[in-house]
């Protein structure tokens, strides 16, 4: 389906994305930290804030530079808050200009980067999944039309798959069944989705069946007879 194909790319892409973002921000708290100073402050107040509808504190820091009083608010809050007024904390700051200045903490310095990173590499993983999917299965149904017990099972039914779903719409499966004769138990086989409604294609009462002749669970409907879908 198309909106599948757009889908994969554009989430790869953003992954990609907010990893290029995460290395800028890595390079720029990096050249930070190297040519920074380092002293001590003073949390004076906690200043509330809205943070994806809830409400964090963070610290207002002052520290001295020689004779000149710096006073600078973290980019970073919490709540419960992570610091209380009057506390002393370690301060990082820019000897060009001391206004340029952070607390001198992990998740102050490299918070940023770490949940940036994060977000672009579970993207990355999902759409680089998404795409491996395709060819990893292919190749899969391949082995096994090549490797596999083919067996004719009988034509039950086509119906829709409700457990996926893309833009409202739910795709198609073939339903098959077979009597197992080692055991004589019946076993259900369903196809691949299908984004067209093929009932009307079908016309033989059986449907070939490739079985994993190690793993009965694994198992291939071939569809091959069915009309392919137009892009």
């Amino acid at each position: 389906m198309k909106a599948i194909a757009v889908a994969k790319y554009l989430v790869t892409l953003f992954g990609v994305a907010m990893l290029i973002g995460a290395y800028f921000l890595y390079a720029n708290a990096r050249s930070f930290v190297t040519t920074a100073s380092r002293t001590h402050g003073t949390v004076v107040s906690l200043r509330p804030q809205l943070s994806n509808n809830s409400r964090t504190y963070a610290p207002v820091v002052s520290f001295r530079v020689g004779a000149q009083q710096i006073e600078f608010k973290s980019t970073t809050g919490s709540n419960p808050p992570e610091y209380h007024i009057g506390e002393r904390v370690p301060v990082i700051y820019s000897p060009a200009n001391p206004y340029l200045a952070k607390i001198d903490s992990f998740f102050s310095l490299w918070g940023g980067t770490v949940i940036v990173a994060g977000i672009g590499s579970a993207f990355l993983l999902i759409g680089g999944g998404i795409m491996a999917a395709g060819p990893l299965r292919r190749r899969s149904d391949n082995r096994l039309m090549q490797e596999g017990l083919p067996i004719q099972a009988d034509f039950q039914q086509v119906d829709l798959n409700t457990a996926v779903s893309v833009s409202g719409r739910h795709p198609f499966r073939v339903i098959a069944q077979w009597q197992d004769p080692s055991t004589a138990k019946i076993r259900v086989f369903k196809s691949h989705n299908l984004w067209f409604d093929p009932s009307r294609f079908i016309t033989q009462k059986q449907i070939r069946v490739f079985l994993d002749r190690n793993n009965p669970k694994r198992y291939y409907v071939d569809l091959s007879f069915l009309p392919k879908q137009a892009n």
